[in-house]
């Protein structure tokens, strides 16, 4: 890439073009059908790229992806966008009356997500003649145990989803990304004994890489938490209080509109520095301006400017994303055997999804009215997207990061394509009267 414009150029013009093709034939919802037709084109020019192997389409694309870099461009860019406009527009009243059941499937969900995803793939690569230790093993369970707070976000923007359960699904793939990434992060410390795999695991690694020869103790786990994780909410508090102070003072909706951008880049930035959570952080500076915020310390005229910039710039994000997810296929290995496996992975990942959702709620049922349907609902809607890629890339090389990789990555397509398309049948199964309509289609 010989300019500084050459990669946005490439990537906008490509979710323009995919996103036409899209519109005027696919007729999916938008994220969707961009990460298929992405996937369909990699797959064409791999094809391509078998006829004619001079070409070298397929090396070029390898190329881009490199300098692109999933990982980097997610965890330590576009991430801290999509978090905030996500936040922004969730009601805090609606999350803090299911607080507990939230944050339980956040971190208790996560935990145990991790663990039996773990140890299933464990079985199941043993199963097919792969020797993966059991530390690694852990590592793929945490990865994949994340709801993606993107792909489920740009979901539910698509369905109509009675207002409860909306808060219950946003508030989970919010807050347990977060969590996830600490509990990745000391796994990986664990199962290669290194200091850090790329900037997504930053000081969690560091902070595990004094106990990266045995097991951490409680107390390790327990300050590793504290410092990321409310260390996090502590920052995007902190911020955002500064932030809605500034915009209380004055009624310039340019000015305030500056004013959220300055906001989430500077508080991610700093978090970054600091080794603190930095999605926690947007979560909690994006709920704070999205409500307090929007309610006493903006103009109507203003409010309506911002929330139309922040879901322009989220629709815009999520498109390149979703169009790199897809494209994403070109960096994984297609081999007959891991098919069965990724088949196998995936049938695992959704039975592991409904225990770690079927416990929490059956630990709070007593003290709040959880239907049927939500539960179902809950379990479907929990999409896997690309922090899931972006954390299995971040890895360090070894033998069987190909194999990771890809049964992660056929997981998230699953998800996004298999999932995705499905939740507004199931939707309609348990609330007849909720539109299944897609958001991005016309009348």
């Amino acid at each position: 890439m010989g300019h500084l414009l050459d990669i946005p150029a490439i990537l906008l013009t490509l979710a323009v073009v995919f996103g036409l093709i899209n519109h005027w034939f696919v007729h999916l919802p938008r994220t969707i059908g961009l990460v298929l037709i992405a996937m369909l084109s990699a797959l064409g020019y791999m094809a391509i790229d078998l006829v004619f192997p001079r070409l070298g389409l397929v090396e070029r694309v390898q190329e881009l992806l490199q300098v692109i870099d999933l990982n980097k461009t997610l965890m330590e860019g576009m991430l801290s966008f999509l978090l905030f406009a996500g936040a922004l527009h969730v009601n805090l009243n609606d999350l803090l009356q299911r607080k507990w059941l939230i944050g339980t499937l956040a971190s208790l969900g996560v935990l145990l997500s991790t663990i039996l995803n773990g140890l299933g793939f464990w079985a199941l690569s043993s199963l097919f003649g792969l020797n993966f230790s059991l530390p690694i093993c852990f590592v793929f369970g945490a990865l994949i145990s994340p709801t993606d707070p993107v792909a489920v976000l740009a979901t539910l923007k698509t369905v109509a989803v009675p207002k409860e359960l909306k808060a219950v699904i946003a508030g989970e793939s919010l807050f347990n990304d977060g969590v996830a990434v600490v509990v990745f992060s000391l796994l990986v410390a664990v199962a290669f004994g290194v200091s850090g795999h790329g900037d997504a695991v930053h000081g969690a690694a560091d902070a595990a890489h004094a106990t990266a020869t045995q097991l951490p103790s409680f107390q390790d786990v327990l300050m590793l938490f504290a410092t990321e994780a409310l260390g996090g909410a502590a920052l995007g508090l902190g911020a955002g209080f500064l932030a809605f102070y500034a915009m209380r003072t004055l009624d310039d909706y340019v000015l305030e509109v500056m004013i959220s951008l300055a906001l989430v880049t500077a508080t991610y930035a700093v978090a970054l520095h600091l080794h603190l959570s930095g999605p926690i952080a947007m979560v909690i500076a994006g709920l704070l301006i999205g409500n307090q915020g929007a309610t006493l310390a903006m103009s109507n005229k203003t409010r309506e400017h911002l929330e139309m910039f922040w879901e322009l710039l989220d629709e815009i994000l999520n498109a390149v994303l979703f169009l790199l997810i897809g494209v994403e296929i070109i960096a994984v290995t297609l081999a007959l055997p891991l098919f069965g496996l990724a088949f196998a992975v995936i049938a695992l990942a959704i039975a592991v999804r409904f225990i770690a959702i079927a416990i929490p709620v059956a630990i709070f049922r007593a003290r709040i009215d959880v239907p049927t349907g939500h539960t179902r609902i809950l379990w479907w809607a929990g999409l896997r997207g690309g922090i899931s890629v972006a954390l299995a890339l971040s890895l360090p090389d070894f033998d069987g990061k190909d194999v990771i990789l890809a049964v992660t990555y056929g997981v998230v397509i699953f998800s996004i394509l298999g999932q995705g398309l499905t939740i507004d049948r199931l939707l309609s199964f348990f609330y007849p009267n909720a539109s299944g309509k897609h958001a991005d289609t016309k009348d």
